[in-house]
């Protein structure tokens, strides 16, 4: 896939123009979005990422704009799971709701960062490595199972680094906005803001670690995994107002994803089977194995997310029924 320049400039320049334009307009009137105002806004995200795929089709090829939204696909599913921890990280600060929206665009922002940084190391690493495929299947299994069968602490939004953070500086009760030190008695003192942005912005390296090997296992062009991680995380902050409540209704989701992080971890193995290179595995010659085609990555894609979100939202509704009736009774 041949990216020019004026490409990548372009691609930069917009996200960084819309992610300006968020800054202002939220920091001129903190607030609680309304339900049409996240509705509009998630339906431009959305609607922008589609006719980008649909770009990528046309500018780089079918293969191409499937990869880009299979990885697109992949990402917003992570990172509504990922809606779970802001949801917590906002109610252990008790981050007021006209702030939140602020908040959570800080942390889009060190989201896209962090990210960044990684999309360029895991790069590089494919480039130069071709054993890396094993490390990164493996670590999507690994992390599938820990996702089926628990063993997360992800309720604790009071990690290691914001306890440091709360040992060693001098806190303030009080919110002032995305002010992050203020003085407070002729000292300086840290607001609860920082220690949510220190927290978001830890969570972000832990969601790296899983989606970046995730949609390397569906596209290995680093412009795709890039493009695909910024639309799913552009909408990110209005589907958590949108849909927070739905959230609750989504039980299986863990599941759902833990088989998604399963299916391309397994695929992974099998990409690197096929180019093996290590002298302990056959030789060190490529094993005969079969490879699973970008389109029905997505075909299985789709399947899952559409399977794990009808199953929960029918149990959910099933168990509210029963519960009424029971209270009825």
């Amino acid at each position: 896939m041949n990216v020019s320049a004026l490409e990548w400039g372009i691609t930069l320049g917009v996200t960084i123009a819309i992610l300006l334009v968020d800054i202002l307009v939220i920091a001129r009137r903190p607030h609680e979005p309304s339900t049409r105002e996240t509705s509009l806004a998630l339906s431009f995200y959305i609607g922008l990422a589609i006719l980008f795929g649909f770009f990528v089709w046309w500018r780089h090829g079918q293969d191409r704009g499937i990869e880009f939204f299979a990885g697109w696909l992949t990402e917003y599913s992570l990172s509504i799971d990922n809606l779970f921890i802001f949801i917590i990280i906002m109610a252990s600060f008790g981050v007021p709701r006209k702030y939140q929206q602020e908040a959570l665009l800080v942390g889009i922002i060190l989201a896209l960062v962090f990210r960044g940084i990684f999309i360029a190391m895991g790069a590089a690493a494919i480039e130069n490595l071709s054993w890396v495929f094993y490390v990164f299947g493996a670590f999507l299994v690994y992390t599938a199972a820990k996702l089926a069968f628990g063993g997360d602490d992800e309720d604790d939004a009071e990690n290691a680094v914001v306890r440091f953070a709360r040992r060693r500086f001098r806190m303030s009760d009080e919110w002032h906005g995305l002010t992050l030190v203020v003085r407070e008695g002729g000292k300086r003192a840290v607001t609860p803001m920082a220690l949510v942005i220190v927290a978001l912005g830890t969570t972000d390296v832990m969601f790296a670690l899983d989606s970046i090997p995730a949609i390397f296992g569906l596209t290995r062009e680093p412009y795709l995994v890039f493009t695909a991680n910024v639309f799913a995380l552009m909408g990110l902050r209005q589907l958590y107002f949108l849909i927070g409540g739905l959230l609750q209704r989504l039980v299986f989701l863990s599941y759902g994803l833990a088989l998604l992080l399963f299916f391309i971890g397994v695929k992974l193995v099998l990409e690197a089977l096929h180019e093996n290179e290590l002298p302990f595995i056959n030789g060190g010659e490529p094993v005969p194995v079969p490879s699973i085609p970008t389109l029905v990555s997505l075909g299985v894609i789709i399947a899952i997310l559409a399977v794990t979100a009808v199953v929960s939202l029918w149990y959910s509704a099933r168990h509210a029924t029963s519960d009424a009736s029971r209270t009825d009774g």
